[in-house]
């Protein structure tokens, strides 16, 4: 699964990819910067560390995604 979110700071959006199939879990920064996990739990763990829904220009859009993932991996959230 794949999620891009608008940051407020930033043209190009943040992305979030989730691909258990290929074990890719990665996070694009909106400086375009990046990070690469072991497991979608570290990935999610990064999420609630470092962004919050304000940083985003449709704070629905992030709240959306961390429920998709909570429906997906519910013992994470």
């Amino acid at each position: 699964m794949e999620f891009y979110l608008k940051s407020k700071d930033n043209a190009y959006p943040c992305e979030v990819t989730i691909d258990e199939d290929n074990g890719r879990y990665m996070i694009r920064k909106s400086d375009s910067s990046g990070e690469f996990f072991n497991s979608p739990e570290e990935l999610v763990v990064w999420i609630r560390d470092n962004w919050k829904s304000e940083d985003f220009l449709d704070r629905e859009e992030f709240e959306s995604m961390l429920n998709e993932i909570k429906i997906y991996f519910p013992i994470i959230l």
